[in-house]
């Protein structure tokens, strides 16, 4: 088991061979899997998770931004922007994290430095991100780092046997920048 103290150093850097067996856990977590994806759970395989990095890897048209979310020296998941919108200088956030790396704060720096790098190194405008209503725990870190709730869509997504709201939310250079005055 992966120990990761109180408060550790977190850290966004790219993905290394080392931090595949992980990283592949992580994709693969069904219990997870409504939070990460709006694609129905399905199982996946080593080889299968291997050929989707190799095939976005290997994507010059796919702009995403990936990070390998490192805590005190190891990985403990991912953190990335994609769809960007050259014209309305926007982009989505994604966040990912393992069981033991949750309720620790490592969750929210990511975002405090994925959010920074959207804004300062992209020239982004706004970022944007859906969760589902349940997940209280990503909730508050989106808000611990400045994104307010723009919208909900009721009963969006097929959850665990039943149907959840999915919440919209936004983040504004703007109000980013004032935050840190």
């Amino acid at each position: 088991m992966l120990s990761v103290s109180d408060s550790p150093t977190v850290t966004l850097r790219a993905r290394t061979d080392d931090d595949a067996e992980v990283l592949y856990h992580l994709a693969a977590d069904l219990e997870t899997w409504e939070e990460r994806s709006p694609a129905m759970p399905a199982p996946l395989t080593r080889s299968a998770y291997e050929a989707r990095l190799a095939a976005r890897d290997g994507d010059s048209a796919d702009r995403a931004v990936n990070f390998v979310i490192d805590a005190d020296g190891a990985a403990v998941g991912t953190v990335g922007l994609f769809d960007f919108d050259d014209l309305a200088r926007q982009a989505e956030v994604g966040i990912a994290l393992i069981a033991e790396a949750r309720g620790k704060g490592i969750g929210t720096a990511a975002l405090a430095q994925i959010v920074e790098f959207g804004f300062l190194r992209c020239n982004l405008r706004r970022l944007h991100l859906e969760l589902i209503a349940s997940n209280a725990g990503a909730l508050r870190a989106y808000e611990k780092v400045g994104f307010v709730v723009e919208g909900r869509q009721r009963e969006h997504a097929w959850v665990r046997g039943h149907y959840e709201d999915n919440i919209v939310m936004g983040l504004l250079r703007s109000e980013w920048a004032s935050r840190r005055a």
